[in-house]
C-alpha cells in the first residue's frame, strides 16, 4: 500500500496555538538534559541557547512542549539541589536568554514547562544556612528535625526509598552544630527535605510557582518526588497540598499544565489527580520494554493498561496518563533492548499509539544508550560526526555508551529507514489524527488475542468514533482475525511499515510493524 492510499488528516491546533486546548490534552512531549543537549558558546556545557537553536529541529520533530531538566542555580551537574528558586544558572545561561528561548518555542507553537523541585533544597540554600544556626532561627521550621532520641523513639532511622547515594541513614547532624537535632535528607545529606507542615514553605512555593508562570511564561511545571513530600503513613497530606498546588497554577495561569512523578500502585496514584493533571505511568514503561524485548505480550498490556485508566477515572476523568520508555532516572530504552532497531521501532509504535501523553527523552529518537550511573543515561545529544559536531557537549570525560555505535542524528536524517525518521514519520501522523492525538481518548479492548500480537481499539472521549492499532511485536508476518463486532473496520489508513494488507475480516500486519485500521 502506497502513502497516497493513505487517509490524511488536517492537524489539530497546538495548545500553545489555540487557548480553547488545555497543554497536554493533545501532542507529544519532549524531556531535555541541558547539559548535554547543545552547546551554544563551545564551553563545553549545554545551554539555554543552545535549545534556542535547536526549536527548529524538536518542531520539524512535531514536538508540542519541552521539559527541561532543573535550570536554576546548583552546586551540582544534575541541579536538583537548588539554591535559588528565582535563578538561572549561570552554566545554562540568563533569564534573559530563558525568555528567548519561551519566546521562541512560543513562536512555533511548542510549549516550555520546567522541573520544579520542592521536596528539598541544596544544604547551600539560604534558607537552610540560616536554619543551621540553631532552633531559636525562623528559617529552623523550614526543615525537619529530630533528635536521636526522638529518631529512635519513632523508628524513623530507616529511608522510604533507596538513595542513589549509597547513604543509609536519612538524618543527618549539621557539621560543628552545638543542639543535638538532626535534620531529615530522604536522598542524601546534600539535600535536606522540606516542612510542609510549616505554612511559610508552602506560601514560599505558591509564590515560587507565579513567578515562573506570571513574570517569566513558562507553560506549566513537572513536580520532583511529587509522593514524598510528607513520609507514607501521612499520605493524605500529600493529596491535600497538590489540589491546593493545583488550585494556585490554575488561578495564575488557566491552563497551565503539571505533571508528578508519583511511582506506586495505580491505586495510590490516583488521588494525586485530584490535584495535579497527568502522572507518569512508570508500570507501562517497564511493561513495554519487558513484552517489546520478549516479542510477546506477557503483560497483558491492554487489560493492565485498562484496569490503570478505570482506577485513575474514579478520581478526575480527564486525567492525562503520561507514558515513557524511559528518563533521566531510568535505564535508557535503547540499552535496555540492546540496540535492536527493529525492537526499537516497536517500542516507539507502542508509546505514540496508546491513549496517553508520550514523553520522549532526548536523544531516544535517534537510539542512544546508556545504563546506570546517571551519568551514563545522560549523554551528550549527538547532532553529527564527531569532527562537525560543533554543538555537542563534552562535560563528560572519558568513553560514552552512545558515541561508538550510534548514528549521529545528521546520517539519520538522511536515512528514510533510521529511527530518527520512523519516530518522525509517526508523531506527525499522531498529530495529524483526530483520535490518536486527543491524549484524554478512550482505550477499548479489541477482543484481538493472538501471540506476538498487541491490539486495542481508541475510541473519541466523547464516545464517537473509533481507531483499531494493531501491533506486530515479532519479525514474521502475522495474520489477524477481526473478532465480532470489529465490523465497522474497512481498511488501513497508515502502516509503520509497508506489506500490510486487509481482506475481509482480516489483516495482515508485517514484522514488526503497525497498523491503523479503521
Amino acid at each position: 500500500m502506497t502513502s497516497s492510499n493513505l487517509v490524511q488528516y488536517t492537524t489539530l491546533p497546538h495548545p500553545a496555538q489555540s487557548d480553547s486546548i488545555p497543554i497536554g490534552y493533545t501532542g507529544v512531549h519532549y524531556e531535555i538534559f541541558v547539559r548535554s543537549f547543545a552547546d551554544s558558546n563551545g564551553d563545553g556545557i549545554g545551554d539555554l541557547n543552545g535549545i534556542t537553536n535547536k526549536l527548529d529541529y524538536l518542531n520539524d520533530l512535531g514536538v508540542s512542549a519541552i521539559w527541561l531538566m532543573p535550570i536554576s542555580p546548583s552546586p551540582s551537574s544534575h541541579k536538583y539541589d537548588v539554591t535559588d528558586y528565582y535563578g538561572i544558572d549561570p552554566e545554562y545561561g540568563t533569564m534573559d536568554d530563558f525568555k528567548r528561548l519561551i519566546a521562541e518555542a512560543h513562536q512555533r507553537g511548542i510549549a516550555v514547562i520546567i522541573d520544579l523541585v520542592l521536596h528539598h533544597t541544596s544544604i547551600q540554600h539560604n534558607w537552610f544556612r540560616e536554619a543551621s544556626k540553631g532552633p531559636e532561627n525562623p528559617y529552623w521550621h523550614y526543615y525537619k528535625w529530630l533528635t536521636p532520641d526522638e529518631i529512635k523513639r519513632r523508628k524513623l532511622a530507616t529511608r522510604d526509598i533507596t538513595a542513589d547515594s549509597g547513604e543509609k541513614n536519612p538524618w543527618h547532624t549539621v557539621r560543628g552544630a552545638t543542639y543535638p537535632e538532626q535534620y531529615y535528607g530522604m536522598f542524601w545529606s546534600g539535600m535536606p527535605d522540606l516542612n510542609f507542615d510549616h505554612q511559610p514553605v508552602r506560601d514560599e512555593f505558591f509564590k515560587i510557582a507565579r513567578y515562573w508562570l506570571n513574570e517569566i511564561g513558562v507553560d506549566g511545571f513537572r513536580l520532583d518526588a511529587a509522593r514524598h513530600l510528607y513520609r507514607e503513613a501521612e499520605e493524605p497530606k500529600n493529596h491535600e497540598f497538590w489540589q491546593e498546588f493545583g488550585k494556585v497554577v490554575e488561578a495564575a495561569k488557566s491552563g497551565a499544565y503539571t505533571v508528578g512523578e508519583v511511582w506506586t500502585r495505580p491505586e495510590r496514584i490516583a488521588p494525586y489527580f485530584r490535584g495535579l493533571k497527568a502522572n507518569f505511568n512508570f508500570d507501562l514503561q517497564l511493561a513495554i520494554a519487558e513484552i517489546v524485548g520478549q516479542e510477546n505480550d506477557t503483560e497483558d498490556l491492554v487489560e493492565f493498561l485498562q484496569y490503570v485508566h478505570n482506577t485513575f477515572g474514579t478520581v478526575n476523568p480527564n486525567f492525562i496518563d503520561a507514558l515513557l520508555l524511559s528518563n533521566h532516572d531510568q535505564n535508557r530504552i535503547g540499552s535496555l533492548l540492546k540496540g535492536n532497531l527493529d525492537r526499537l521501532k516497536v517500542a516507539a509504535n507502542l508509546l505514540l499509539t496508546l491513549p496517553g501523553l508520550p514523553y520522549l527523552y532526548y536523544g531516544e529518537e535517534i537510539g542512544m544508550l546508556g545504563m546506570k550511573p546517571d551519568e551514563n543515561i545522560r549523554e551528550p545529544f549527538l547532532w553529527d560526526i564527531r569532527a562537525q559536531d560543533t554543538q555537542r557537549t563534552r562535560w563528560r570525560r572519558g568513553k560514552y555508551s552512545t558515541s561508538q555505535t550510534v548514528r549521529p542524528l545528521a546520517q539519520q536524517q538522511s536515512d528514510p529507514n533510521s529511527l530518527f525518521n520512523h519516530y518522525k514519520r509517526l508523531i506527525h501522523y499522531r498529530n495529524s489524527h483526530p483520535i490518536l492525538n486527543n491524549n484524554l481518548s478512550k482505550l477499548l479492548p479489541s477482543g484481538i488475542r493472538q501471540k506476538g500480537i498487541v491490539a486495542f481499539i481508541r475510541q473519541d472521549a466523547s464516545g464517537g468514533p473509533c481507531v483499531l492499532l494493531v501491533h506486530n511485536l515479532t519479525n514474521k508476518p502475522i495474520e489477524v482475525v477481526f473478532s465480532p463486532g470489529e465490523e465497522w473496520c474497512r481498511c488501513i489508513v497508515f502502516e509503520t511499515i509497508s506489506g500490510g494488507s486487509f481482506t475481509g475480516d482480516r489483516v495482515t500486519v508485517p514484522g514488526y510493524g503497525c497498523v491503523v485500521v479503521e
